[in-house]
């Protein structure tokens, strides 16, 4: 339906944008105020008691001219704002569907059918109504995100709390957050301890444990303890504002199936009056029967053929499919995503941070000559206590995991790229790579008493794992084997894929053992090793030529051109990158890869749906035309069934893709 009218009523506007029909190429999901709060209702109303009292006088009372004079009123009522934009857009040679009804009421007044010339009218502004109403509710998980984030913050001024507008907080300002407030901006904790619940943002179902150093978003909800963070980004930047947005400008990106509907209603509309003008007069010019009778047919037909419900049979289904992903921390930025999600032939990961955590984690410990496991750990831990080295981190983190009390180290010695070395307990260790030990008898001796050291090492090496070994002064004592985490859904993903024919790839820069280890665990198609970002490109470029319809997923940051070239680029983990929002086509706001069979679901029964409603359309409005020219429908059934009806079942549909799970 004209959404143009409605905005005419609710607002004074000086624009053009009663010219055209909203239905028939431009946005019915802008913003609007609430149908209650102006006069929609009241002219509805209004136009339902005149239309009673003109039946009455017309079929009870027999006073035909006054009842003339009140579906006249009728029509000035209902019918105002559908004719002022009839006019303007005939004044510019724009046929809208304002202009059908226009002519299809005054037509039925002009052979005395003034009854149903106001029925049209009247009906056709409550099926605008009532559309617009159900158009809303498509929309309302947007405008929910628009109260997710508080007003106003309590920050810390001057050792004072005080409580201001969240435009006013400045950068690294400190921010108080209680137990059950809201997080009004994105910030790092800096005391506290506490679960926060991110779902808004990033889809998680349970909430995150919140300490020190860690990263919360605006719109979170703090569900227990104590946190004040300091801001890291001001109001009009954080996460949840750069979600509305690019949520709002991906209702302008149409796919295209949408760009087809819009061209074909910008064509159908002059074929429909011509098409009419020939019912009415070839008829009674060539047959010799009645024009009044193929005159009214004419104006059903010009009624009934109104294109709103097939017009908005796509972009309604789009904008409920987009704000359900984002309900379920999936960011969609158009409809053009959507649509081509459904068409993917090969889904291409990067490996670290995306199929994998990015972190490493201790996997295995082997004891030799007598040492145990726990002693093997606790030197490593307390040697590299002392280090910055990444896979310090990993080991430390074991530790603690198995509640392991660190030793004090002495003499401590870091030799770069190799490994460390320091007293512990009187005692001297070292932990290292192979080339730390190239001088112990038991690292080149094929019989060492535990078993062949050096053969366990390379076997862990191929199998892409990374290994530290750890010695006293005379001997070998353990060997600690580290390694990227693969993510625990990456295998059930991959799987899936593989069941719907996708072909499954990934690209990365690590060497061929780990890349190797990583698409065996998997069970990927393809895998391709040693690779720089200009490689990836090259690749995603070989793959769209042979396949056609090629997604990249990785982190946003150092994959961004290939996420660029694939024909829908997906980043992981959003939330925590800017660059990650800017260069996909989608964004994961958390890193779960479960989201992608999600995602691949979604598109399924969005573009299910758009079928649904577009054929829907078609055979209705078919149906009802041919009835039409045969004279069985009258203006009111066009209206109320073929128009107001299609157009609300239309709706409805659309709005159950997100009012259900996702099969």
């Amino acid at each position: 339906m004209s959404e143009d009218n409605h905005q005419n009523q609710q607002r004074d506007s000086k624009n053009d944008s009663s010219d055209t029909c909203t239905c028939c190429g431009g946005d019915p999901y802008g913003e609007k105020q609430p149908r209650w709060k102006n006069k929609p209702l009241a002219i509805i109303l209004t136009s339902a008691v005149i239309f009673i009292v003109g039946i009455i006088l017309e079929r009870f009372m027999n006073q035909g001219l006054l009842a003339e004079l009140a579906f006249l009123a009728v029509v000035a009522v209902a019918g105002f704002e559908i004719i002022n934009g009839a006019l303007k857009g005939l004044s510019k040679l724009r046929f809208n569907m304002n202009l059908l009804i226009t002519i299809a009421a005054a037509g039925a007044f002009l052979i005395g059918h003034g009854e149903e010339g106001a029925a049209v009218m009247f009906l056709f502004y409550v099926a605008e109504f009532l559309e617009d109403y159900a158009s809303e509710r498509a929309q309302r998980s947007i405008a929910a995100l628009l109260k997710l984030a508080p007003e106003t913050a309590h920050v810390i001024r001057n050792g004072q709390e005080m409580e201001i507008h969240t435009h006013a907080v400045n950068l690294d300002e400190l921010v108080v957050i209680r137990p059950g407030d809201k997080v009004p901006l994105d910030g790092l904790v800096v005391r506290g301890i506490s679960a926060v619940d991110q779902s808004p943002i990033t889809g998680e179902s349970i909430p995150v444990t919140k300490r020190e150093g860690d990263q919360v978003f605006a719109g979170s909800i703090n569900t227990e303890g104590y946190l004040e963070i300091r801001v890291s980004r001001k109001s009009d930047e954080t996460i949840i504002s750069r979600i509305i947005e690019l949520v709002r400008q991906s209702k302008n990106k149409k796919s295209r199936t949408e760009s087809f509907i819009d061209r074909f209603a910008s064509y159908y509309t002059p074929a429909v009056i011509l098409i009419a003008i020939l019912v009415a007069t070839l008829p009674p010019f060539l047959l010799g029967v009645s024009f009044n009778d193929w005159f009214y047919r004419a104006l059903v037909l010009l009624v009934v053929s109104c294109p709103c419900a097939l017009a908005i049979s796509t972009p309604v289904s789009m904008v409920s499919g987009i704000t359900s992903a984002t309900k379920n921390g999936v960011l969609i930025k158009g409809g053009e995503y959507v649509e081509e999600m459904k068409k993917v032939k090969v889904m291409v990961f990067d490996k670290t941070g995306t199929l994998t955590e990015g972190q490493l984690e201790v996997t295995n410990i082997i004891n030799f000559n007598n040492s145990s496991k726990d002693e093997i750990l606790t030197i490593a831990a307390s040697l590299e206590s002392h280090s910055k080295h990444p896979l310090a981190k990993a080991i430390l983190q074991r530790a603690k995991d198995d509640d392991l009390k660190l030793e004090e180290v002495y003499n401590f010695k870091s030799i770069t790229g190799i490994g460390l070395k320091g007293k512990i307990n009187g005692n001297q260790f070292q932990v290292g790579n192979k080339s730390l030990f190239e001088n112990s008898i038991l690292l080149s001796d094929h019989k060492s008493p535990d078993g062949k050291i050096r053969e366990i090492n390379e076997e862990y090496e191929k199998e892409g794992k990374t290994t530290i070994l750890v010695g006293n002064e005379t001997a070998i004592i353990g060997l600690i084997v580290l390694a990227d985490r693969i993510r625990d859904n990456a295998k059930k993903t991959v799987e899936y894929l593989k069941n719907n024919g996708i072909r499954t790839v990934m690209l990365t820069g690590d060497n061929e053992c780990t890349a190797k280890r990583v698409a065996s665990h998997l069970g990927l198609n393809e895998y391709y090793h040693s690779l720089l970002p200009d490689d990836k490109v090259q690749k995603i470029d070989e793959l769209v030529k042979f396949h056609g319809h090629v997604v990249m997923v990785g982190d946003g940051v150092n994959d961004a051109p290939a996420l660029a070239r694939a024909n829908i680029g997906i980043a992981m983990g959003a939330a925590g990158s800017d660059v990650a929002i800017e260069s996909a086509d989608i964004a994961l706001m958390h890193d779960d890869l479960s989201k992608l069979e999600y995602l691949l679901k979604l598109s399924r029964k969005t573009m299910g749906v758009v079928q649904q409603n577009v054929a829907l359309s078609i055979v209705v409005k078919s149906s009802f035309a041919l009835f039409a020219v045969l004279g069985f429908v009258t203006l009111w059934m066009a209206v109320g069934i073929g128009d107001m009806g299609l157009s609300l079942a239309v709706i409805l549909n659309a709005i159950r893709i997100g009012s259900g799970k996702i099969q």
